[in-house]
C-alpha cells in the first residue's frame, strides 16, 4: 500500500469519526509524506492545523492508521510552507504524555470493534435522552434479563452509537469474562454472504453464537436482505434463549422498518424500545458546554445560548460549529463575537426544512398579535408592515428562500419589494438593539 493509499483509506475512517465541518476544516490539504521505521509523517498546511491535530485528533489519527497497518507506532506532523517561502519542514511529535499512552486505548480493538471514546463518562445526559440513558444503565445491571433486546432509535447524530457502544465498553471493562461484539448491520450482511460463498456458513454461525453481548448498529440497512435477515432471526433466537444480551439501533421504530418480515419486527420489539429524539435547547446547552470543556476553550453564555437555539437536531452539527468557532478565534487571535457566530451558523448549518412558509407566517403573526391573513393583504398599516418585513427577512436569512418565492408566497409581491424589506431590517438591526432581541425571540419561535 502506497503512502497516498494509506492516507486515503485512513481519511475514510477518520471522516466517520468526526463531524463533517471538523473533517473539512482540519484534514483538508493533508497527506502522508513518509513512512519509515514505524513512524508516519503527516504533511499539514499550517502551524495551527498541526497543533490542532496533535492536541485534538492525534489519538484518532494514530488509532486509525494502526487499524490499517499495525506496525505503525508513532505519528509526527510536518508543516509544508508555501512555495514563496524557503522550503523547510518542521517536524513535531506529540507530547511525551501522549507518546507514553497505552496504545490499546488509542484505536478500535478489532476483536470487539468498540470505540474506546464511547463511554458513559463521555455521554452527555439531558432531558431528551435521559430515559434511553437510564434504560442502558439497567441493561448493564441485569444483562440478558432486564431489557432484552434493547432497541434504540432516532435520527442520525442524536447519540445512538455512542450510547450502545458505551454499554459494550462497560461490559468489556467490568466483566472481562463476557465476550462483547459491536457490528454494523451492513458489515454483518457482507460477512455472512462472504462466509456462505466460501462454504463457511457454520463457522460464521459459531462465531456469533459465542458472544455474550451483541451490539448491532443501523439495522435499517438490512432491509430487503432476506437471507441475512433469516440468519439474524436464528441468531437472535439462539442468543435470547440463552439470556445473552442483544442491542440494536435504527433510525426508525422497529415496527416501522420497511423491508423486514413481521416475525423479525416482532423479535426486535420484544424487549424495550427507546427513542432518542432531537435534543431540546437545555440539552444542547449542556452538550455545548461539555464539548468546549473538552476543547479547553471558553465561550460567553450569550454565544452558547445562541448556538443552542440556532443549531438544532444534529449533535455532529453542534460539534462542527464549535470546531469552526475555535479555529476562527485562534486564527484571529481574539475572542469570537456573536455576529461572527451568526455568520458561521448561517453559512454552515442546513436550514430547517421542516417549517413551511405558512407556519413561519403563523408564528410571527401570533408573536405580534395580528391577524395572519393581514400579512398576505395589500395593506400598508404600520402594525402589519413591520411584521411582514420581518417575515421576509426571516424566510431569507434563516431558510434561504429565494426573493421571488417569498414575494409569491406573501400575496404575489414583486421580488424587489422583498429585497427592500430584507435590507431595511438588516440595516435597522445594526442600529436597534431591541429589534435584535426581538429577532432572537422570533428565531426561537420559528425553529421550535
Amino acid at each position: 500500500m502506497t503512502n497516498r493509499e494509506l492516507w486515503q483509506n485512513a481519511l475514510v475512517q477518520i471522516e466517520l469519526g468526526t463531524s463533517e465541518a471538523s473533517f473539512r476544516t482540519w484534514f483538508r490539504n493533508t497527506d502522508i509524506v513518509s513512512h519509515e521505521a514505524n513512524v508516519v509523517s503527516v504533511a499539514v498546511p499550517s502551524k495551527i492545523v498541526k497543533e490542532w491535530l496533535m492536541d485534538k485528533h492525534h489519538k484518532l489519527i494514530l488509532g486509525t492508521l494502526r487499524t490499517l497497518d499495525n506496525t505503525i507506532r508513532s505519528v509526527e506532523y510536518v508543516i509544508h510552507r508555501s512555495a514563496g517561502e524557503p522550503r523547510r519542514e518542521v517536524r513535531e511529535r506529540p507530547s511525551q504524555q501522549n507518546a507514553s499512552l497505552d496504545l490499546q486505548a488509542l484505536y478500535i480493538d478489532k476483536r470487539d470493534n468498540l470505540n474506546p471514546r464511547y463511554t458513559f463518562e463521555t455521554f452527555v445526559v439531558g432531558p431528551f435522552n435521559q430515559l434511553a440513558h437510564a434504560a442502558a444503565k439497567a441493561v448493564i445491571e441485569r444483562p440478558g434479563l432486564a431489557y432484552n433486546p434493547f432497541f434504540v432509535y432516532g435520527s442520525t447524530g442524536h447519540g445512538k452509537t455512542h450510547l450502545i457502544q458505551a454499554i459494550g465498553n462497560h461490559f468489556k471493562k467490568s466483566h472481562s469474562n463476557k465476550k462483547v461484539f459491536y457490528v454494523s448491520s451492513e458489515r454483518f450482511a457482507v460477512d455472512f454472504i462472504n462466509a456462505v460463498s466460501k462454504g463457511r456458513a457454520n463457522e460464521f454461525k459459531d462465531q456469533y453464537r459465542q458472544y455474550d453481548v451483541l451490539i448491532m448498529d443501523d439495522i435499517q440497512f438490512m432491509a430487503e436482505k432476506e437471507r441475512t435477515q433469516e440468519e439474524l432471526f436464528h441468531l437472535f433466537n439462539a442468543m435470547h434463549d440463552n439470556n445473552k444480551q442483544i442491542i440494536f439501533s435504527s433510525d426508525k421504530h422497529p415496527m416501522l422498518l420497511p423491508g423486514f418480515e413481521d416475525r423479525m419486527r416482532g423479535r426486535l420489539s420484544a424487549g424495550v424500545i427507546m427513542e432518542i429524539p432531537e435534543p431540546d435547547t437545555e440539552s444542547r446547552i449542556s452538550i455545548i458546554r461539555a464539548k468546549i470543556e473538552q476543547l479547553a476553550f471558553n465561550l460567553p453564555d450569550d454565544i452558547v445560548q445562541h448556538i443552542a437555539e440556532n443549531v438544532r437536531g444534529n449533535i455532529r452539527e453542534l460539534e462542527g460549529i464549535l470546531n469552526m468557532i475555535v479555529c476562527k478565534s485562534q486564527l484571529k487571535g481574539k475572542a469570537i463575537s456573536l455576529p461572527d457566530v451568526r455568520t458561521l451558523i448561517k453559512h454552515n448549518v442546513r436550514p430547517n426544512k421542516g417549517v413551511s412558509v405558512e407556519e413561519v407566517v403563523r408564528r410571527i403573526a401570533q408573536y405580534y398579535e395580528i391577524a395572519e391573513k393581514s400579512i398576505y393583504e395589500k395593506t400598508r398599516k404600520k402594525e402589519v408592515v413591520k411584521p411582514r418585513q420581518i417575515i421576509m427577512y426571516i424566510l431569507r436569512e434563516e431558510f434561504n428562500v429565494s426573493y421571488p418565492s417569498i414575494g409569491e408566497k406573501l400575496g404575489g409581491r414583486d421580488h424587489t419589494t422583498v429585497i427592500h424589506s430584507c435590507e431595511k431590517i438588516k440595516d435597522e438591526v445594526k442600529r436597534n438593539n431591541s429589534l435584535d432581541q426581538e429577532l432572537e425571540h422570533i428565531r426561537s419561535l420559528v425553529h421550535a
